[in-house]
């Protein structure tokens, strides 16, 4: 037998299963390469149904707090920013538009030579009202969403009288709720009656050095702003003069870049004639 001819036929031989094993390694990559594309069509089709519902949403009847917690903090947090850019109000009366948006005068008098007249005296009750105000719709509108969804569960809900106040501190405001909230699924009853959202924010801490500027103006007319800034180096303080001598205030929290806007008017020198 030739020689060379059996080496041509293994030589051959093993071309043949090289292509068929490159063959067959390039079909496996095809079939994964279609498998990946359909699941993320089909992820992207389905979007969150495909994931496992979180702890919260499962345990609604065991943590409502959490539910409410959950959806609240980022609409109290909008709340709050809203506020903190008119002055501390919703909608502002006493009020100039500033690039689009209306804020509020907190220390205002018209007449020439004056100072200017605290319109919010306590200021942080103020804030208080505005916030609870602001948000009643979105707390009413989130124990309706949580009802139908323990409904989906077969529980029967049976809410009462919704009682809720707001706390500012350092750091963070607290919705404090209180409503009964009975749950019945055959035998089992689930009774909540109290509920705290927690907002991490320097809301009230920017309200606090807002009401020292507006207590100073009122004052001496003047708000000395290099001194303030040497006991509470963590706020900016900006003061922008207008043409018809109206103050704009904006204090920011230098970490969290929190600001809060308003405007005084007081102590005005009538032009010359």
């Amino acid at each position: 037998m030739d020689i060379n001819k059996i080496k041509d036929c293994i030589t051959y031989s093993k071309g043949k299963k090289n292509k068929e094993n490159k063959r067959g390694q390039l079909t496996i990559f095809i079939i994964i390469a279609i498998m990946i594309i359909a699941l993320l069509i089909l992820f992207f089709a389905l979007g969150e149904n495909l994931l496992p519902q979180s702890g919260v949403k499962q345990q609604i009847s065991e943590n409502p707090n959490g539910y409410l917690n959950l959806n609240l903090e980022p609409i109290i947090q909008e709340v709050l920013e809203n506020i903190s850019m008119q002055g501390g109000y919703n909608a502002p009366n006493l009020s100039r538009e500033i690039e689009g948006r209306r804020i509020a005068y907190l220390c205002y008098n018209q007449n020439y030579y004056y100072s200017c007249i605290n319109q919010e005296p306590v200021l942080i009750q103020h804030l208080k009202e505005e916030i609870k105000t602001a948000i009643e719709d979105d707390i009413q509108k989130n124990f309706q969403d949580m009802r139908e969804e323990l409904e989906k569960q077969n529980y029967d809900v049976e809410l009462g009288t919704l009682n809720y106040d707001i706390e500012l501190s350092p750091n963070r405001v607290i919705i404090d709720i209180n409503r009964d909230m009975n749950l019945r699924k055959g035998e089992s009853i689930i009774s909540h009656e109290k509920f705290k959202i927690i907002v991490s924010s320097r809301f009230y801490d920017l309200a606090i050095v807002a009401q020292e500027i507006i207590n100073q103006e009122a004052r001496l007319c003047n708000f000395e702003q290099q001194g303030f800034a040497l006991f509470y180096p963590e706020f900016t303080i900006t003061k922008f003069r207008t043409g018809d001598s109206d103050v704009i205030y904006t204090i920011k929290h230098k970490t969290t870049e929190e600001e809060f806007k308003f405007i005084v008017r007081g102590c005005v020198i009538p032009p010359a004639f």
